[in-house]
């Protein structure tokens, strides 16, 4: 399954706002999009795509363009892990933030602008209701409808991420 959160320039300070940083103890899925999840009285938005019963477990995540832009932040990586992202497929990935996800077990995804937008309109027609497979093995990205998308990610971070 994959949610789609098809925003562009989605920044490291959106994906793990400051004050998360300042508390050792903070839940870092808590404050995962913490701002757009939730409003500024604390109360969770349920119409995000995130807070939708469908998509509360989704293990993938097809993002905007430019998503993870902004500072080097690794604790944004380390909020989508403890959210339960494994997997992000976008269009461009920030470069700090892809190197952050591969660093972190996360297997970012950039797909060429096509590719990216027939995944991304797959992700929501499908609405939750279907599985998106992404196999490392063979770096191709697949649904039951018999469509595949091949992806290219470096030997040597295809390695550690399987590994």
């Amino acid at each position: 399954m994959a949610a789609p959160l098809l925003m562009d320039d989605v920044d490291t300070d959106q994906i793990i706002p400051s004050p998360y940083l300042k508390d050792m103890n903070a839940d870092m899925a808590q404050g995962f999009l913490a701002y757009m999840r939730r409003t500024p009285e604390g109360e969770v938005k349920q119409d995000f795509v995130l807070e939708r019963p469908a998509f509360k477990a989704a293990p993938i995540l097809v993002v905007g363009r430019n998503f993870g832009c902004g500072s080097s932040r690794e604790h944004a990586v380390w909020a989508l892990r403890a959210f339960g992202i494994r997997c992000v497929i976008g269009v461009a990935l920030a470069d700090f933030f892809r190197e952050n996800c591969i660093n972190n077990a996360v297997l970012p995804i950039s797909l060429h602008e096509p590719a990216w937008r027939e995944v991304a309109d797959w992700a929501v027609a499908a609405d939750g209701g279907a599985p998106l497979r992404v196999d490392l093995a063979t770096c191709t990205i697949e649904v039951d409808a018999g469509r595949r998308w091949s992806f290219e990610i470096a030997d040597h971070a295809r390695t550690r991420l399987m590994e």
